[in-house]
């Protein structure tokens, strides 16, 4: 499953490259952004939680920081796929990016 996610987290939106692991949309040939400012956003959150999945994954799950729990909520509040999937595997997709 972790395979799984983590091509997930490389490719969500695969005609915009975005993905629920942190990246950003493209832009359209004006230069306009063509994906929601949440969504650009959530990657934010995401790509910060890097820290606290990598203590998570270390300590075995023991260690819980406050930028992993939001990055934890905003993936499976947008994706299908990160609700089906355990904390260790969302915090080693991330760290998978």
């Amino acid at each position: 499953m972790l395979l799984t996610l983590a091509f997930a987290a490389a490719s969500v939106t695969p005609a915009h490259g975005s993905s629920f692991a942190g990246t950003t949309g493209g832009t359209t040939a004006n230069g306009a952004s063509n994906t929601s400012g949440s969504t650009s956003g959530d990657d934010k959150i995401v790509r910060e939680a890097r820290d606290d999945a990598a203590a998570f994954v270390a300590s075995q799950g023991r260690v819980r920081g406050a930028r992993l729990e939001a990055a934890l909520r905003t993936l499976r509040e947008g994706h299908a796929q990160a609700r089906e999937a355990s904390d260790m595997e969302l915090a080693r997709a991330i760290l998978a990016r």
